[in-house]
């Protein structure tokens, strides 16, 4: 397998991507933050002291996908068309899940700003929770779907799972 953030001396490099078609790219990604029953209480009631925490990690997570390019060495800075992130609350194990779709039309991929935008989300959630419940878990995050560029469709199943 031959790394393309390396040149031929072995220096980290930039890929160039100045020669690729620029196609539609979309990437969505999830996690999940555990917390005790209590903090999810607060949350969902929206009890929290310092503010509605979902909307708060809402802004957290689209602000942590405009400034992968960044924090990611060698990330390309990208144009982006649209990014959203949503969440889904599952009273039955006290998490929460983050889910982050991101678009554009480019040279490269919007994994990473997925990915990012998930995990600053989770991130900010344990930041506005920690007061209430500092064993809080974030856990599972992961690519979901990739369209676009020359590796073409990538979706993830169950059977993807590491073990």
């Amino acid at each position: 397998m031959e790394f393309t953030h390396f040149d031929a001396k072995g220096n980290a490099v930039m890929v160039d991507v100045s020669n690729k078609k620029s196609t539609s790219r979309i990437a969505v990604a999830v996690g999940r933050i555990r917390m005790d029953n209590v903090c999810f209480a607060a949350v969902c009631e929206g009890t929290v002291k310092k503010g509605d925490v979902l909307s708060i990690a809402q802004i957290g997570g689209i602000m942590g996908v405009k400034r992968t390019s960044e924090l990611i060495p060698l990330c390309h800075v990208l144009n982006l068309t649209t990014c959203s992130v949503t969440f889904s609350l599952c009273p039955e194990t006290s998490e929460i899940e983050a889910r982050c779709t991101v678009k554009c039309e480019g040279v490269t991929g919007v994994e990473m700003e997925a990915l990012m935008g998930v995990s600053v989300a989770l991130l900010t959630i344990y930041d506005m929770c920690k007061a209430v419940d500092k064993r809080m878990e974030i856990s599972g995050i992961h690519l979901v779907e990739k369209i676009g560029g020359k590796s073409g469709h990538f979706l993830y199943t169950e059977k993807d799972v590491i073990q």
